[in-house]
Protein backbone atom coordinates (compact mmCIF):
# COMPACT_ATOMS: atom_id res chain seq x y z
CA UNK A 1 0.00 0.00 0.00
CA UNK A 2 3.09 2.44 0.89
CA UNK A 3 4.57 1.60 -2.82
CA UNK A 4 1.11 2.74 -3.98
CA UNK A 5 1.00 5.80 -2.66
CA UNK A 6 4.87 6.66 -3.41
CA UNK A 7 3.81 6.07 -7.10
CA UNK A 8 0.54 8.31 -6.79
CA UNK A 9 2.10 10.81 -4.87
CA UNK A 10 5.04 11.24 -7.72
CA UNK A 11 2.62 11.35 -10.74
CA UNK A 12 -0.38 13.22 -9.23
CA UNK A 13 0.83 14.76 -5.72
CA UNK A 14 -2.35 16.67 -5.26
CA UNK A 15 -4.17 13.54 -5.65
CA UNK A 16 -2.17 11.97 -3.02
CA UNK A 17 -2.35 14.78 -0.42
CA UNK A 18 -6.37 14.47 -0.57
CA UNK A 19 -6.35 10.54 0.01
CA UNK A 20 -3.60 10.96 3.10
CA UNK A 21 -6.32 14.09 4.22
CA UNK A 22 -8.63 12.35 4.27
CA UNK A 23 -7.66 8.56 4.86
CA UNK A 24 -5.47 9.77 7.80
CA UNK A 25 -4.94 12.46 10.59
CA UNK A 26 -1.22 13.63 9.01
CA UNK A 27 -2.47 16.32 7.48
CA UNK A 28 -4.61 17.96 10.31
CA UNK A 29 -1.84 17.06 12.54
CA UNK A 30 0.81 18.80 10.75
CA UNK A 31 -0.84 21.95 9.82
CA UNK A 32 -3.53 22.20 12.31
CA UNK A 33 -5.86 25.40 10.41
CA UNK A 34 -7.65 24.47 7.19
CA UNK A 35 -6.14 27.36 5.16
CA UNK A 36 -2.50 26.05 5.37
CA UNK A 37 -2.76 22.62 3.59
CA UNK A 38 -5.52 24.57 1.19
CA UNK A 39 -3.23 26.88 0.13
CA UNK A 40 -0.82 24.37 0.08
CA UNK A 41 -2.78 22.10 -2.38
CA UNK A 42 -3.20 25.25 -4.77
CA UNK A 43 0.20 26.35 -4.57
CA UNK A 44 2.99 23.57 -3.72
CA UNK A 45 0.98 20.26 -3.72
CA UNK A 46 4.45 18.02 -3.11
CA UNK A 47 5.88 20.14 -0.78
CA UNK A 48 2.51 20.21 1.47
CA UNK A 49 2.84 16.43 0.75
CA UNK A 50 6.35 16.03 2.32
CA UNK A 51 6.12 18.51 5.16
CA UNK A 52 2.59 16.42 6.12
CA UNK A 53 4.50 13.03 6.13
CA UNK A 54 7.92 14.49 7.95
CA UNK A 55 5.81 16.56 10.53
CA UNK A 56 6.65 15.25 13.85
CA UNK A 57 4.36 16.19 16.34
CA UNK A 58 6.65 15.23 19.66
CA UNK A 59 8.98 18.38 18.40
CA UNK A 60 6.41 20.65 16.40
CA UNK A 61 7.71 19.72 13.01
CA UNK A 62 10.12 18.22 11.10
CA UNK A 63 13.70 17.55 11.81
CA UNK A 64 17.42 16.52 10.29
CA UNK A 65 16.28 14.84 7.21
CA UNK A 66 12.73 15.37 7.32
CA UNK A 67 13.70 19.28 6.08
CA UNK A 68 16.18 17.93 3.37
CA UNK A 69 12.73 16.52 1.80
CA UNK A 70 11.04 19.23 2.19
CA UNK A 71 13.62 21.50 0.76
CA UNK A 72 13.86 19.25 -1.91
CA UNK A 73 9.75 19.11 -2.61
CA UNK A 74 9.78 23.08 -2.58
CA UNK A 75 12.44 22.33 -5.54
CA UNK A 76 10.57 19.97 -7.38
CA UNK A 77 7.39 22.41 -6.85
CA UNK A 78 9.32 25.34 -8.19
CA UNK A 79 10.84 23.12 -11.05
CA UNK A 80 7.19 22.04 -12.34
CA UNK A 81 6.29 25.86 -12.30
CA UNK A 82 9.35 26.65 -14.32
CA UNK A 83 9.59 23.98 -16.49
CA UNK A 84 5.77 24.78 -17.50
CA UNK A 85 6.58 28.16 -17.93
CA UNK A 86 9.72 27.48 -20.08
CA UNK A 87 7.87 25.18 -21.67
CA UNK A 88 4.68 27.35 -23.17
CA UNK A 89 7.31 30.26 -23.98
CA UNK A 90 7.78 28.69 -27.62
CA UNK A 91 4.47 28.64 -27.91
CA UNK A 92 3.41 31.96 -27.11
CA UNK A 93 6.55 32.84 -29.61
CA UNK A 94 5.03 30.74 -32.32
CA UNK A 95 1.65 31.65 -32.05
CA UNK A 96 3.11 35.93 -32.05
CA UNK A 97 4.85 34.98 -35.33
CA UNK A 98 1.75 33.23 -36.76
CA UNK A 99 -0.09 36.68 -36.02
CA UNK A 100 2.27 38.43 -37.33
Amino acid sequence: MVFLLAIIAMLAPRFALVLIWVLTPLVNRAFGAFIVPLLGFIFLPFTTLIYSLVYVPAIGGPTGFGWLWVVLAVLVDLGSYGGGAYGSRGRSRQQLDRAA
